[in-house]
């Protein structure tokens, strides 16, 4: 079969033209395709000029700005079972409601009356430490008595030593005398002998000095006596003076001994005292521990354990509060290379779960549904994911954040970068390099942003 190709000119059909031909083909139809083609290169080439701030996205999760915020564990200081459960996983609580309630297993704090008799128990000791103070003042008081009774005695000694002194050199003194008049009645009695043998004198003459020259020397020995008597007399006195100094010294060193052992039991006392006081002010604290108290107002989660009378050690974990009311903020995870980008009060914007939005990354200003925060804290070591932890505030000067969002919600992270143009900043992504370093400089008036 042949077929006759015709034009729309030369084909008729009872005497027409056929205009279905000019429909389909289009033959005489003028194409705009060029005109599209250099608005859409000249739209390209004007976005790659436009400005394009470069951002470090990370992902994270929201926080609390201060640690006492954050949930915590409550754990249990002794160990112990389980009475009564007050509360379950999910209800909330107000700081010092009661949790859980426990009971001793150590057979050491069984007794019910343990503090009772600890009381009691220091209460004899500080009794007795008591009685042993009363003793030591009633051994000073005796000391003092005993050194009083020797000063006094001492003193009487010594004024009969004086005296006695004084009456040695009395008969010192007689000695002397008698001594002299015997010298004399020598010399009497020599002269007597020579005048009696001349016949000067009588015999009655010569006996009279005789008997003088005999009681002369008589008077003489009784003297010398006397002097010999007392100066036996100052010896024993002295000897009495040192017999009252040593029996003194004897009272007083024992009743000085007395006063030294009261004062040894008192120390040792004063030990036992405090040994018993801390085992009374233990006893009564962990008395206070078996109740477990929220430590702040939140909510009961995360209940590690179950039923009645099962056993816990000491700081196991009862379960977890989290607190209410916190001061939010967005931890997030950077890599060690973007960290040197990243600086104390940089500008942060974020996506948080569950809110929506619309995200221009590199036009910030055009994105919708995104918040703003500011860099407080970043850590100067590398955690064990391989990332650096940076904490990020609520920027006051920005729209607030959603109220009540939880802890551990999910947020993606753009910070702020340096304005470059897009062309650069594709170029930059081809070939993988970094984004421009720069550092916040002070806030003078200058640009904020510094190339490096």
């Amino acid at each position: 079969m042949a077929f006759q190709l015709l034009t729309p000119d030369i084909q008729t059909k009872a005497g027409k033209t056929l205009h279905s031909f000019d429909h389909i083909y289009r033959q005489h139809k003028v194409s705009n395709i060029r005109k599209y083609f250099f608005i859409i290169t000249g739209l390209l080439l004007l976005i790659l000029f436009l400005p394009w701030t470069q951002n470090i996205r990370s992902a994270g999760t929201v926080t609390t700005l201060r640690q006492e915020q954050r949930p915590q564990q409550v754990n249990s200081i002794i160990g112990g079972r389980i009475v009564k459960w007050w509360v379950k996983e999910g209800d909330a609580v107000k700081k010092g409601d009661t949790l859980v309630q426990l009971a001793e297993i150590k057979d050491e704090y069984l007794d019910p009356n343990l503090l009772q008799r600890t009381e009691q128990q220091l209460s004899a000791e500080q009794m007795t430490i008591m009685y042993y103070e009363g003793k030591v003042m009633s051994t000073e008081q005796q000391i003092s008595a005993l050194e009083n009774e020797r000063s006094f005695k001492l003193k009487a000694i010594d004024n009969k030593l004086i005296q006695a002194v004084r009456k040695v050199q009395s008969d010192s003194i007689k000695v002397r005398a008698a001594m002299n008049e015997m010298d004399v009645a020598d010399r009497q009695l020599e002269g007597a002998v020579k005048m009696y043998e001349q016949g000067v004198i009588p015999l009655t003459e010569f006996e009279r000095r005789k008997v003088m020259h005999q009681n002369t020397n008589a008077k003489l020995i009784g003297a010398q006596n006397d002097y010999n008597n007392s100066r036996q007399d100052v010896l024993i006195i002295q000897l009495e003076r040192n017999g009252a100094v040593q029996e003194y010294a004897e009272k007083i060193a024992k009743a000085s001994g007395d006063r030294f052992q009261s004062q040894s039991q008192i120390s040792a006392g004063q030990g036992k005292v405090a040994k018993l006081q801390n085992q009374y002010d233990n006893y009564r604290i962990r008395n206070g521990q078996y109740f477990v108290l929220a430590p702040q107002d939140g909510q009961v989660i995360k209940a590690r354990k179950s039923g009645i009378n099962e056993m816990l050690k000491e700081g196991d974990m009862l379960v977890e509060v989290v607190p209410q009311n916190g001061q939010p903020a967005v931890e997030v995870w950077v890599r060690p290379m973007d960290l040197q980008l990243l600086s104390i009060g940089q500008k942060v914007r974020f996506m948080f779960d569950g809110f929506p939005a619309i995200v221009f990354s590199g036009w910030p200003k055009a994105s919708y549904g995104t918040f703003g925060g500011v860099i407080v804290a970043i850590e100067s070591n590398l955690s064990n994911n391989g990332l650096f932890r940076v904490l990020i505030a609520e920027d006051k000067n920005d729209r607030p954040w959603p109220a009540g969002m939880k802890q551990g919600t999910g947020a993606v992270s753009f910070a702020l970068l340096k304005d470059v143009s897009v062309w650069y900043e594709l170029w930059r992504q081809i070939n993988g390099f970094p984004p421009d370093y720069y550092r916040p400089k002070a806030t003078d008036g200058k640009d904020m942003q510094e190339k490096k």
